[in-house]
C-alpha cells in the first residue's frame, strides 16, 4: 500500500487599506523601523494625515496619530487614555495599531422655538 501526500488548504482574503491602520499606531521603544523609518515611510503613503508624538515612556518611544482624531480631542487625553488601556500590554520593540473612534454624542437639551409674525 503507498501513501500518497495530502494537502489541506486554508484560505481567507480581505481588502487592504493604504497605510494598514486608520487610527493610531503605538511604537514601542527599540522597534526595528524606528520612529524615524516608520515616519518617512507613513508620509509618503499618507502625507499630512499623521501627526509623530514622541513620549518619555519605558516602553513607548512615540505614537502617530490621524490629524481627524487630533482635531477632536487634545493629544495629552489620547495619550493618558492610552497609557491607562493600552500601554501596560505592549512589550519592547512591538508596533501596536490601535483603532481609536471618537463619537461626539449629547445629552437632550431643550430647543426654544421664537414665534414668527404671521404677516
Amino acid at each position: 500500500m503507498t501513501d500518497k501526500a495530502r494537502f489541506l488548504v486554508s484560505l481567507s482574503f480581505e481588502e487592504v487599506s493604504i497605510p494598514p491602520f486608520r487610527d493610531i499606531l503605538i511604537l514601542g521603544r527599540k522597534c526595528p523601523q524606528g520612529k524615524v523609518g516608520v515616519s518617512t515611510c507613513l508620509n509618503l503613503l499618507a502625507p499630512d494625515d499623521f501627526t509623530l508624538v514622541e513620549l518619555e515612556d519605558p516602553l513607548v518611544e512615540a505614537i502617530l496619530v490621524n490629524r481627524r482624531i487630533l482635531s477632536r480631542m487634545p493629544a495629552a487625553k489620547i495619550i493618558e487614555i492610552l497609557r491607562e488601556k493600552v500601554f501596560p500590554y505592549i512589550l519592547k520593540g512591538e508596533v501596536i495599531k490601535v483603532d481609536f473612534k471618537v463619537r461626539t454624542v449629547y445629552d437632550d437639551f431643550e430647543v426654544t422655538l421664537e414665534e414668527q409674525d404671521a404677516d
